[in-house]
């Protein structure tokens, strides 16, 4: 094989390896609302002046089935310091304001860590 089709089959390795866990989350843990904690008290941010926020991302998120999903995924990255996001269920993606960029891994890491949810693509817009 050449090096170009062994780059292919790696890709797609990878991106059977990503499927495959974020099927395994979800099977394992269920939707969100199997859980006891039925109402999710919103973590508000102060500072909405989007002139404050130099840095943007789109996130592309699998796993958010509800507006309690929703509701989940926008808690953690609004915990993140500096950061407002705001989620699109129907497209199931969180667009992510923040006023210092901050590393994917965190952004990821502060979603994935919830549970039955995965960063599957991470679209820097500035």
């Amino acid at each position: 094989m050449n090096l170009p089709t062994l780059l292919i089959i790696a890709v797609i390795a990878v991106l059977a390896g990503i499927g495959v866990r974020s099927m395994f989350k979800r099977v394992n843990q269920g939707c969100c609302t199997e859980r006891d904690d039925d109402h999710v008290e919103m973590v508000k941010v102060s500072d909405k002046n989007k002139a404050h926020y130099p840095h943007e991302a789109v996130l592309d998120v699998d796993g958010m089935t509800c507006s309690h999903c929703a509701a989940r995924v926008e808690n953690a990255l609004n915990s993140l310091d500096g950061v407002w996001a705001k989620i699109d269920l129907s497209q199931k993606t969180a667009d992510v304001r923040m006023k210092t960029k901050l590393e994917d891994s965190t952004l990821r890491k502060a979603v994935n860590d919830l549970g039955p949810y995965t960063v599957m693509k991470i679209s820097w817009i500035s």
